[in-house]
């Protein structure tokens, strides 16, 4: 009797093997072959930092080197904290405070709300880095953008700490104080005003959040924390390596020559408030120390670097959108600039 041995099995399809769900076009990209996840890429990277420590080392030792990361470290250690804290208040806006609380807090008319806000920022005891999550909260929250911005400009530089150190930083010259707080809070309306007369819908993205359903309103509040971190610090991780590049490479005898020109000196110290990216906390002491420069030099200074730098564009791009920053920033800087050169004209 012949017996009849089963053919050796064949080789089994992807398709055909129990608990695979494998799309009819065939196996993904990541089973044909040897894929690059996270890990792996880490562990080249401490490979490469390994092997090459040597030139790393001689490059990380050069003047140039040393000098951008002093300005990075600084930059972010400074602004840092502030964004957790305007990270906090955001997420507690959005969770927190009802919607119906910014219609009755706010005046019904755009044109009367902008100055109620651009006052309200008196009460946020952070820098730029912190207004810019806040001032998304509001318009999230239903605040008329132009409101929202005139709060985010105003914030930084009237809140009682900036005001306190700019007096500890100009201690013979008080008027400083009230020059800085009259041209910020002045330029701050104007921007909201003028948004509200020109701005376009369409120029503004609404600021992404996170929803969280289902959940409680403390896993709501913590869930819209760590998406506002990582969304806000990444920006300003980038603002601040722009600004630590365009600081060690800067020659420092350009202040010196911008110095002698009036106009060139009003100029010089704008822009330098752009690229420096200091937090509106320490700026008072950085436009002290400038002493070759005019009183109302240094208030340029003061009132355009709280409204308008390097990490403020990076991250008000990721919050409200390109096409929202690309007009926002060219506008805030020229009327910063006029309003700090005609409240010192008066003031100073």
């Amino acid at each position: 009797m012949a017996i009849t041995r089963p053919a050796p099995p064949g080789p089994v399809r992807p398709d055909e093997r129990p608990g695979l769900d494998v799309p009819a076009g065939g196996p993904g990209p990541e089973r044909d072959g040897w894929h690059l996840t996270s890990p792996v890429a880490l562990t080249l990277l401490l490979l490469v930092v390994v092997v090459a420590q040597g030139p790393i080392r001689g490059a990380l030792s050069a003047p140039v080197m040393q000098s951008w990361t002093t300005v990075f470290v600084a930059v972010v250690v400074q602004a840092l904290p502030f964004l957790v804290l305007g990270v906090l208040l955001s997420a507690a806006i959005a969770v927190f405070v009802p919607p119906s609380f910014f219609a009755r807090a706010l005046p019904s008319r755009p044109a009367l709300a902008v100055p109620v806000a651009g006052v309200a920022g008196a009460v946020l005891p952070g820098c730029e880095c912190a207004s810019v999550p806040v001032a998304g909260a509001l318009v999230r929250r239903g605040v008329t953008p132009a409101a929202a911005i005139a709060f985010l400009l105003s914030a930084p530089a009237i809140n009682p700490i900036v005001l306190t150190a700019t007096a500890v930083a100009f201690p013979r010259d008080p008027e400083m104080v009230l020059a800085r707080f009259a041209a910020s809070l002045l330029v701050a309306c104007a921007m909201g005003w003028l948004w509200q007369r020109l701005g376009r819908t369409d120029w503004l993205r609404p600021p992404a959040h996170a929803v969280h359903e289902g959940g409680s309103k403390g896993e709501a509040f913590w869930g819209s924390v760590r998406h506002d971190v990582m969304h806000a610090g990444g920006f300003l991780v980038v603002g601040a390596m722009a600004a630590a590049t365009l600081k060690a490479v800067a020659p420092a005898s350009w202040l010196r020559t911008a110095a002698g020109n009036p106009f060139v000196a009003v100029l010089a110290l704008a822009v330098l408030a752009v690229l420096l990216s200091i937090c509106s906390e320490a700026d008072a002491f950085v436009a002290a120390s400038l002493t070759q420069f005019s009183p109302t030099a240094k208030l340029v200074f003061l009132v355009v670097g709280p409204m308008i730098d390097l990490k403020l564009f990076a991250m008000q791009t990721g919050t409200f959108g390109r096409r929202f920053a690309l007009r926002f920033a060219p506008a805030t800087f020229v009327l910063a600039v006029l309003g700090a050169v005609l409240t010192g004209a008066v003031l100073l």
